[in-house]
Parts: C-alpha cells; structure tokens; sequence
C-alpha cells in the first residue's frame, strides 16, 4: 500500500494509484513559519476579535460567518487612493534569521516525510492583496481606470512574494507549497481571461518558476471559484495542482481535457455540505458520482474549502468515509 504522500504523487504524475487521494490527508502544514508567528493571518475563529495583519489590512471574522474578509470601511482601507499606494502600502520586513526558523525546522523534523509533505502555506495571493488593501469595488476599477498603478503594486507585492519564497526554499526546503488566491465567484472569474493574463500571468510564473527551481516539486494553489476559463493559464504559470475547484467548474471535462498537465483538487462545494443540518445523504450526492466522473487520475475529491477543515463539526470526516467508500468501489 502505498503511503498518503506517494499516493498523491502517483495521482499528480498520472501513475499508478491504490486509492483516491483523501481530501489533505497527504498534507502537514507548517503555519509556525516565522512570518505567521510574528503576523497574523485572520482571527482565531468565527466571533474572535478582528486582527491587524502584516500589511496594514484589518482581517475579521464575525460570528455566524463561514470565513475572515477584511474590513473595508473608510477607516480600515489600507490604500484609498490607487494612484498613492506608494504612500499608503508598506511592506512586511521577512529577514528572518536560521535562529528565528528554528521552532517551524524542528516542528518539520518530526513529520515523517516518507507519509506527509511538510507543506508551508503562502496567503494571501497577488490578486486578493489589491483588493485587501484597496477594497473589492475600488479595486476592480482600478483595473479599468489606473492600469499602470496596479500593474506597479503586483509587482511591488509580487517582489515581496519573492523573497519570502527564497526564505522558504533556503530555510524549509520543501516539496509542496499551498498558495492561497481567490480568482472568481460561483458564477464567473473577477476579470477576463485577457484581463487576468495581463495582470497576472506573468508575475505569478515568475514566483512559481522560483519555486520550481528552487526544489518545490508541487505548487498547490488554493482558489474556490468558478475558474474553467483561466486552466490554461493556470498550467502555464506552473500550478500542479488546482485546490478548491468548485462543481460548477464542469470537473469531468476539465479532468478529461487537462488532467494530464494539471491535477484539480475539490468538486465538493462547502456551501452544498458544510452547513449545520449536513447529513451524509447530502455528501453521499455530492461525492459519489463526482468520483465515478472524474476518475482517479488527475483528480482529488475535496472540499473546496481552503484548509484542511470544515466550518461545523463532522463535515470533514464524513466526507473522508464517502471517500473511502468510492475508493472501494473504484479500485477494489
């Protein structure tokens, strides 16, 4: 049998799999990078109180509520004016010493990495910091009204990315990176595929080339949305692995069309399952037929949600026992 990590390669290198990758069975994150102990990323949990975070955003997470969002009122919003963001955005210092990486290196040490990639979580992605930092209308616009400000604060962030991945690849050394940017809705991407190759293509297969020649096997990116248009820019950048496609991405085609060039991680919507009256019928609906369409080869049923958790208690175990249930089925 093979381990929980081989499996996922086999499955990533359209190999030989024994089973169906199991949701993030195969993953142990890191979130003691120093980065993450000195800054926080979002609140504690629903109802915690609201964090500052490393670029100046104030991250909350009212209660009743499924995830963290900035806050966006004139108050908070970091960069108000897209024209001064070299006034308004500073970036965080990361010139962490081997000293300072020495709880999350000795943490990597007791994680048997013949069964698990110790796995470093990058978040948030080039495409939400314009909108973190600028408000969601606002920086849509931008993107129509102040092309040449936005293409200068990508890069500005995108630099910054940069070298947090050489400590990354200096310090941790890993196989696999998750890497956090929500490109769209349930219905269409934030911008057209012209619009998001212009802006983003080329940066994020700077960074992702980085990562590539630097040791990192896999890049995992994480984004729950509806974005069938943007696969083939998404091979191009160098992605692996597609975390949080959602089912109204069409997976079997999208499997059938691209599975050998990028593995889609997902098709079990949080929002279809993830709710206080769950039940296992529901998930039952929701993954059987989704495993028998989308085959085991270029493909991992999950959750789209981004982490290795659901909301509500219960909904994340019984999602792994309906897919113990389809790999029987499947593999035998």
């Amino acid at each position: 049998m093979l381990t929980k990590k081989q499996n996922m390669i086999e499955v990533i290198e359209n190999g030989h799999p024994d089973r169906f990758v199991k949701q993030y069975e195969a993953f142990q994150f890191m979130l003691n990078t120093p980065y993450f102990m000195q800054y926080p990323l979002m609140p504690d949990g629903p109802g915690a109180d609201p964090v500052v975070c490393a670029w100046g955003y104030t991250n909350a997470w009212p209660a009743g509520q499924m995830g963290a969002f900035p806050v966006h009122d004139a108050e908070h919003i970091v960069c108000p004016d897209i024209t001064k963001w070299k006034e308004y955005v500073k970036a965080p210092a990361i010139d962490y010493t081997e000293e300072d990486w020495k709880p999350c290196l000795d943490a990597m040490k007791k994680i048997d990495q013949d069964e698990y990639f110790a796995c470093p979580m990058i978040a948030p992605g080039l495409f939400e910091m314009t909108h973190y930092l600028c408000e969601i209308q606002s920086a849509l616009i931008n993107f129509y009204e102040e092309p040449e400000c936005v293409h200068e604060l990508i890069e500005y962030v995108a630099d910054w990315e940069l070298r947090w991945a050489e400590q990354i690849c200096t310090y941790m050394k890993p196989e696999l990176i998750f890497h956090h940017d929500d490109w769209g809705t349930q219905k269409s991407t934030f911008l057209s595929k012209e619009m998001f190759d212009e802006f983003f293509l080329a940066p994020y297969k700077k960074i992702y080339d980085y990562y590539h020649s630097h040791g990192v096997k896999y890049i995992v990116h994480h984004n729950d949305s509806y974005s069938a248009t943007l696969v083939p820019s998404m091979i191009e950048m160098g992605i692996d692995v597609w975390q949080g496609c959602m089912s109204v991405n069409d997976l079997p085609t999208l499997v059938k069309e691209y599975g050998k060039d990028i593995t889609f991680m997902g098709g079990i919507d949080n929002g279809k399952v993830d709710k206080p009256d769950w039940t296992q019928a529901e998930i039952e609906h929701e993954t059987d037929q989704l495993c028998r369409d989308c085959g085991p080869l270029g493909f991992i049923p999950c959750t789209s949600h981004g982490l290795n958790f659901a909301i509500f208690p219960g909904v994340y175990e019984a999602v792994d026992a309906e897919i113990d249930k389809m790999s029987k089925e499947i593999f035998g």
